[in-house]
């Protein structure tokens, strides 16, 4: 009977697979399409194997921070600007700057935000406010009140150094910690006390991270849905987020008093009150979302600049004596950070850009051609997806020197372009040009300014960075935190 069973569902498996290969063959052959194709003046390229197209070569994973070799090859072959077909989709690759910072430029003109469908099932609606002008705005002028510049000086740089101080005194007391996790649980508590007053010291908190953690963890997972994968329980922990974030919000539209302080759940709630122009599902994906992009993204690129800094002692000795100049400075040495003193920060800017270039946190960004564009010769044509290569921008020999080289000092007279540069893609650019950097980037310096003025780091194992395709760090990064006192003593006896 077990054995009828088992038949049964391999072969139904196998009738949906073949199905689905044969219309994804029928797409891929399909002649109107291809014979507009033959007319267009497209780049250089190859489409690849039939429906499959360079997709193997283009996920394979990369053990370290340098081009990566899919790109190489294609740049030295056919030059900056090239096709491809990515698992079904045809793609113009571009590793062209100006051609970059045009695409980025036009959004909802000639070009709109474009997405993988897997991503989008995953990040749900908030991927809807990006690609909808009118959306973007509303949404736009509702997260400038919680992550805007008054904001972010008169509460967040002192609710961030609180947090950074906390956990840094509770990490000396363990053996190791695992840094990216610590890092990313501290920046959770940090941005969801903003988000919706959370509370880390209490249970529910605990269980919310739980299935943020399994959230993050099974993001880059191959995407299959059955029980024990990865990938099942990314959804599952998205699923229980989003049901935590409904009951909370339910609450709040009951309470009968306002909350002296407001967070981004009780502007949710006054834009659900009078004429929304937003519904409260939309809302929760966007809510959803913001947790997500705020905390993953700048815990990936805090973890990857401490290990900048663990390979380079001459930048970590210039940057604690930058740091400790202005703590010894100050009245009361448990005294806040003041704004002045953050804006002061020069050369630990430098090293937070640096660790941005290096890390290049947001490897790819799509846009869809909502007509053919003709530029550099070659047309694009309409319905295409751009795919734009930050990295590659990054790493650019002609634009930055020795560019795989960790070098903060050369951001020494180069002043970062407010929305971004055709040469400094890390927030993006133009109009979609990410509201968080500047929450990310005080974050990032605060945590630096209380760690390097108060203890110092041994690596216990891990380390290692991958590109696949986005960073990450396949063994962790385990290391002892140990007090600045106690280390000096231990090493200069």
């Amino acid at each position: 009977m077990e054995t009828d069973l088992l038949l049964a569902v391999v072969m139904c498996v196998t009738a949906l697979i073949a199905a689905w290969w044969f219309h994804l063959l029928l797409k891929w052959s399909s002649g109107g399409h291809r014979r507009r194709r033959c007319e267009l003046t497209l780049p250089p390229g190859s489409m690849g194997l039939p429906l499959l197209g360079e997709s193997l070569e283009f996920f394979a994973r990369i053990p370290s921070l340098q081009v990566v070799p899919f790109f190489k090859r294609r740049l030295e072959r056919y030059g900056p600007v090239f096709k491809t077909n990515l698992i079904g989709k045809d793609m113009i690759v571009s590793l062209d700057p100006e051609l970059n910072s045009y695409v980025l430029k036009q959004d909802n003109r000639a070009f709109q935000i474009w997405y993988p469908e897997s991503l989008k099932r995953i990040l749900g609606a908030v991927l809807e406010v990006t690609s909808s002008e009118s959306l973007h705005k509303r949404m736009r002028t509702m997260v400038l009140r919680v992550f805007g510049p008054e904001n972010l000086r008169l509460v967040l740089l002192r609710d961030v150094q609180g947090a950074a101080r906390s956990n840094l005194s509770s990490w000396a007391d363990r053996p190791s910690i695992e840094l990216k996790e610590a890092v990313s649980s501290m920046i959770f508590s940090v941005t969801a006390k903003l988000l919706i007053n959370y509370d880390a010291s209490t249970s529910s908190a605990g269980e919310l991270w739980k299935h943020y953690d399994a959230f993050t963890n099974g993001l880059m997972s191959f995407p299959v849905n059955i029980p024990g994968t990865a990938f099942y329980k990314c959804l599952e922990g998205r699923k229980n987020i989003m049901e935590a974030l409904k009951h909370m919000l339910d609450e709040r539209k009951k309470a009968a008093e306002r909350r002296e302080t407001m967070d981004f759940l009780d502007l949710v709630v006054d834009e659900l009150k009078e004429k929304p122009v937003l519904d409260e599902d939309f809302c929760l994906d966007v809510l959803f979302g913001l947790l997500f992009a705020s905390i993953h993204t700048t815990s990936t690129a805090l973890t990857a600049a401490l290990k900048f800094l663990t390979d380079n002692p001459k930048a970590l000795q210039e940057l604690a004596e930058e740091n400790e100049h202005i703590s010894k400075g100050r009245v009361g040495a448990s005294s806040e950070i003041t704004w002045e003193e953050y804006k002061s920060m020069k050369f630990t800017s430098n090293v937070i850009h640096e660790s941005l270039r290096l890390a290049n946190i947001a490897p790819m960004l799509f846009r869809k051609a909502n007509q053919d564009v003709h530029m550099k010769g070659y047309t694009i044509p309409e319905g295409w997806t751009v795919m734009i290569c930050p990295l590659e921008t990054h790493l650019n020999p002609i634009t930055y020197t020795d560019p795989n080289i960790f070098n903060p000092w050369r951001w020494k007279d180069i002043s970062e372009p407010i929305g971004g540069s055709k040469d400094f893609l890390v927030f993006g650019l133009g109009l979609r040009y990410c509201l968080g950097a500047d929450f990310a980037k005080l974050q990032i310096a605060t945590f630096l300014h209380c760690l390097v003025t108060n203890y110092r780091w041994e690596v216990v194992s891990g380390g290692d960075m991958v590109l696949s395709p986005a960073l990450s760090f396949p063994n962790g990064f385990h290391v002892k935190l140990i007090k600045k006192l106690e280390f000096v003593m231990r090493h200069y006896k």
